[in-house]
């Protein structure tokens, strides 16, 4: 099976350097800047409403990315836009949501329809962020459904940066292992 699928003529556009894991699937309406990285079965899935993401995204194992395709209940739809340096913990999902640039979403976290994550923010391990809800920049969220728990500190608004590079020097060294589509 093929990791990168076109779905009704629209195939993903990968970035340069961008590492998909073999056991992952991107599907349609998917651009991606450089640099990014899907892991083992993560699925992002552009099939009824684009999906972008900027430069130095992981996408971490098992990770699910959605949209809210465009109906009589939901004019429009939501598309699923992500900015640059984010990381997407294990089995996160995003879903028809807006997440901004330096970004850490952590395990098992929920980002529901809707809903806005402005710059520099961590979402805590299994937190819900509802549809709709606007995450303000500098913050820790955590907790169904997420609240501020307090302001981030200086050692961990750098962290952004760090990760992010971090896991665009680690996927290099998987794909040269032979298990990825890259671009």
């Amino acid at each position: 099976m093929k990791p990168i699928r076109s779905y009704q003529g629209k195939s993903p556009l990968l970035g340069p350097r961008t590492f998909v894991d073999i056991s992952a699937v991107v599907i349609g309406d998917v651009e991606m800047g450089a640099d990014c990285s899907v892991w083992p079965q993560a699925v992002i899935r552009g099939d009824m409403h684009k999906i972008r993401l900027g430069e130095r995204c992981s996408v971490q194992d098992g990770a699910i990315l959605h949209i809210t395709h465009a109906s009589d209940y939901n004019p429009g739809g939501y598309p699923l836009i992500i900015g640059s340096d984010v990381t997407i913990g294990h089995q996160a999902m995003l879903h028809g949501c807006t997440i901004g640039n330096e970004v850490l979403i952590g395990m098992q976290a929920m980002v529901m329809d809707g809903a806005v994550v402005q710059d520099r923010v961590v979402i805590g391990a299994g937190s819900l962020v509802p549809p709709g809800k606007v995450l303000e920049s500098g913050y820790l969220y955590v907790g169904r459904p997420a609240k501020a728990a307090r302001a981030l500190s200086e050692k961990e608004l750098a962290y952004f940066k760090y990760t992010a590079a971090n896991y665009a020097r680690l996927k290099d060294i998987h794909s040269a292992e032979g298990y990825s589509e890259i671009s």
